[in-house]
């Protein structure tokens, strides 16, 4: 996998849309030490194309496309997925996912904290250096854990979790070198394993024998 550093040498200016908090980030990256960002509080499908308006950016003129596939909220990985399929049926580029607490562990540096965000049914997302992302029941985690802030949790987060900052415009240089990009054709929200579903045999409805 490419890292940033890289992306930026092959394809800048690049267009950076991470949806997965609740402050959604919006970057144009166009070098090494040229970057303009944007964030906005509101929801995804607004705060997306009013950062890109307020970037004054031509996403024609992006030669490829950063996001975040999560964990985070779907909603809004989704919703920056969508656009990115959109505007890539106009101009098709090359489009790159990470992670989101894969950027924050990398960041902080060590191997023995753990990144972990709500997965519902009382489990988590769980990144740490070297284990990769898995998701851990509550009664299984130990450790040093910390949570990237702005992300939401259903299940309580366990005792003496930390709260780091989840500013990309501070975490990405942080991060540059490390390869944390995986290229792709279908942007979506990341999945621990693609959904099952139950078969079930329609019959019609009769009233009970008497």
């Amino acid at each position: 996998m490419p890292s940033l550093r890289e992306l930026l040498a092959a394809h800048a200016p690049l267009l950076l849309i991470d949806a997965a908090s609740s402050r959604v980030q919006t970057a144009w990256l166009a070098g090494a030490a040229e970057s303009h960002w944007q964030t906005s509080d509101e929801e995804a499908g607004v705060a997306i194309f009013r950062a890109i308006e307020a970037l004054g950016c031509d996403i024609a003129a992006a030669n490829a496309f950063v996001f975040c596939a999560g964990p985070g909220s779907i909603l809004g990985v989704r919703t920056a997925a969508m656009a990115l399929r959109a505007w890539n049926v106009v101009r098709a580029r090359p489009m790159f996912a990470y992670s989101s607490l894969a950027v924050v562990a990398h960041a902080l540096g060590r191997t023995d904290v753990a990144v972990i965000a709500d997965a519902r049914r009382d489990s988590w997302h769980h990144y740490r250096i070297g284990l990769g992302l898995r998701r851990v029941e509550t009664a299984a985690l130990s450790g040093e854990l910390v949570t990237p802030a702005g992300f939401r949790n259903w299940t309580p987060l366990p005792p003496a979790t930390q709260q780091v900052s989840y500013s990309l415009r501070e975490l990405l240089p942080k991060v540059e070198a490390s390869e944390l990009f995986l290229e792709t054709a279908a942007p979506d929200a990341f999945l621990h394993e693609e959904p099952s579903y139950v078969t079930w045999t329609p019959r019609i409805h009769r009233a009970p024998p008497r």
